[in-house]
């Protein structure tokens, strides 16, 4: 297998807020029509624009092959974003590597890297959705090989402009070259993680970060997976590398404003979802359990928003946070003024008290 000497000088520091989306195109509430497909991607880029323009430091794209979903080629989105952007980093939120070539994901972000002078990443990951499986011709029952052999080949690719590979899922290489080539050097390639142990300790024997996805329950309950990860590191003989969160949530005036907001498009989207894989309805007790202080939600006014990515990001040793605004598709105007409130009033607040937490640490 492949290492990933070149990952390993990734400074963690400072923190860092950003924001992802997968371009839902749920309808709004109370509302008969859906956005369309092209309407909900451009306002994806004005997302991103307002993102870069009040600082916040990064912009994920997911990708899924489905049509409550815009974005089934997020290289393309970022592409359109870095024209009309100047700092933000671009990332893929994720990649499903598994049913993709891992030579081609490098093309397009070594593409779009070069088109954004160096701003791209992506974050590689199984997916929580299957459609991509049978569309590209790929077998469920090999979704945990493919995953790791398209890691190993990706990260082989990242780390060298010529490849000598081999493996079951795809044909081999030999001393291939592979251009263009990213402006950084390495392409910054993360692994996202759900809930997979395995996931973890896999990233780590690269040296690769992680992005943990956190869609319910509680945040401590996913405490043991940065502890692991850093176990890991360790124990693989790799620096520290950083460890960020995706979560859902959203940036009001006061708390009972983002919630009465936020409430139904939320429960809008995971009501379509759960119907697929047999969750309850959503009611509103239990989303107000969920944007408790222990909840998995991250929602409320800029102060609350922003002790709760602090408190979370002690929890677990955290160095990024990304929030998940769009969950269900809001109307645009919230969506572009809640991420306004987290460029402008909670990302200052979080970037202070972990520069704080930082420093006490290392005093």
């Amino acid at each position: 297998m492949s290492g990933a000497s070149d990952h390993r000088n990734v400074d963690p520091t400072p923190f860092e807020v950003g924001i992802t989306t997968f371009a839902e195109t749920y309808p709004e509430v109370g509302v008969d029509t859906v956005r369309g497909h092209g309407q909900r991607l451009r306002e994806v880029v004005e997302e991103a624009e307002v993102a870069d323009r009040v600082g916040l430091d990064v912009y994920g794209v997911g990708e899924h092959h489905r049509a409550d979903f815009a974005a089934s080629a997020p290289a393309v989105v970022l592409a359109a974003i870095a024209a009309r952007t100047s700092r933000i980093r671009l990332t893929s939120a994720v990649t499903v590597l598994s049913s993709d070539d891992p030579v081609r994901v490098y093309q397009d972000f070594a593409t779009l890297d070069q088109l954004s002078s160096g701003r791209a990443e992506i974050i590689a990951g199984r997916g929580s959705f299957t459609e991509s499986f049978p569309l590209f011709g790929y077998r469920l029952e090999d979704y945990d090989e493919l995953f790791a052999e398209k890691l190993d080949l990706l990260v082989a690719i990242a780390n060298s402009d010529r490849v000598t590979w081999s493996g079951r899922h795809r044909p081999a290489l030999a001393d291939q070259a592979v251009h263009p080539r990213a402006q950084q050097d390495p392409l910054p390639v993360w692994v996202g993680v759900g809930g997979n142990p395995q996931s973890v300790v896999r990233a780590a024997s690269y040296g690769l970060p992680v992005a943990l996805a956190i869609i319910g329950g509680e945040p401590a309950r996913f405490a043991p997976f940065g502890d692991l990860y850093r176990r890991a590191l360790d124990e693989f003989g790799k620096p520290r590398t950083p460890l960020a969160v995706h979560a859902h949530g959203y940036v009001g005036e006061s708390d009972d404003a983002a919630a009465d907001e936020f409430f139904d498009p939320y429960r809008t989207a995971m009501s379509h979802i759960g119907r697929e894989r047999g969750w309850p309805p959503i009611g509103r007790g239990q989303f107000d359990a969920a944007r408790s202080p222990q909840g998995s939600l991250v929602l409320g006014s800029p102060d609350t928003v922003a002790e709760k990515i602090v408190s979370m990001s002690r929890l677990m040793g955290l160095d990024r946070f990304m929030l998940h605004i769009s969950v269900g598709t809001l109307p645009h105007e919230k969506v572009l003024r809640s991420i306004e409130f987290l460029g402008t009033e909670v990302a200052p607040r979080v970037r202070a008290a972990m520069a704080e937490t930082s420093g006490s640490r290392r005093g």
